[in-house]
């Protein structure tokens, strides 16, 4: 590995953020969490992570290789950590990053997928991917469609398996493939964050200490795309009426409504905005 990640701290413009993103793809944001919020989090997800078992069965076996043999995988976070619901999914610099990136492109953006992937000693290096291809339908060239991250929820190290990613691989062509030497570790601290693009090149590193890398993946896609996780199932509607707006808004119970831009509305509940009816008590 030859590349860098650039370290920029949560309290830079946004400008500076999101310029990295575009030039290079991928940024580490340095005390995204603070201390407390990031000691508060871990301590309410340990019980529930020790719970899952390494490499469990999953129903496409495509992605018990991908996800690697020695990794514990939460996936739906929203449906076990009220603070990951109130205060990491609202956090106010992923408003500001996305709204650059993605609101040109949409009426409002959404949660993809928040998951927790504590990979064990002996994790292999991942296949390096872009996350937007779970969309290949798409076509291409198109604008960008996603915003991604992983979370430090302890620290990243080369030789714990930080993430790689391939810098300037957004730019590239799509058949191009990544030399070792073009790609860069995400090393950083507890509660930083490395924020991508859906068109970056990454992948978990290969674990070869003694301890385990736990990170959390959080993404957001355009709000006219279907998201990777089924948010409605794994935060139904009991467990999120007393959720803030916002929450809300991102797991998706707002209409994508585009008709003031000549297009349509998605996501409607018998003709209304599912939110409007759950803040009337209606539903």
């Amino acid at each position: 590995m030859g590349e860098t990640v650039s370290h920029l701290s949560r309290n830079d413009p946004t400008e500076a953020i999101v310029g990295q993103l575009r030039e290079n793809g991928a940024v580490i944001v340095d005390d995204l969490l603070d201390p407390d919020l990031l000691s508060r989090f871990n301590a309410e997800i340990d019980g529930i992570l020790a719970e899952v078992p390494e490499g469990r069965a999953l129903s496409n076996p495509f992605y018990q290789v991908f996800f690697g043999a020695q990794t514990r995988h939460l996936s739906g976070v929203a449906g076990y950590s009220r603070i990951f619901a109130e205060e990491i999914l609202c956090d106010p610099l992923y408003q500001r990053v996305c709204d650059e990136i993605l609101l040109p492109f949409c009426v409002n953006y959404r949660l993809n997928v928040a998951h927790i992937l504590d990979r064990g000693p002996g994790s292999e290096q991942q296949l390096l991917h872009r996350d937007e291809d779970v969309w290949i339908h798409l076509p291409k060239p198109h604008p960008e469609i996603q915003v991604a991250s992983v979370i430090a929820l302890n620290d990243f190290t080369v030789e714990n398996g930080a993430t790689r990613v391939a810098p300037g691989s957004n730019r590239w062509q799509r058949e191009r493939r990544a030399e070792p030497s073009e790609l860069a570790a995400a090393e950083m601290r507890a509660g930083a964050a490395v924020l991508y693009l859906g068109s970056t090149l990454h992948g978990g590193g290969p674990n070869t200490e003694d301890e385990r890398r736990r990170g959390m993946h959080l993404s957001f896609n355009v709000g006219w795309l279907r998201t990777e996780e089924n948010n409605y199932l794994v935060t139904p509607l009991e467990k999120v009426r007393d959720l803030p707006e916002r929450a809300l808004e991102l797991l998706g119970y707002r209409v994508h409504d585009a008709i003031r831009h000549a297009g349509g509305a998605l996501g409607l509940y018998h003709s209304n905005d599912p939110l409007e009816l759950i803040q009337k008590g209606a539903i």
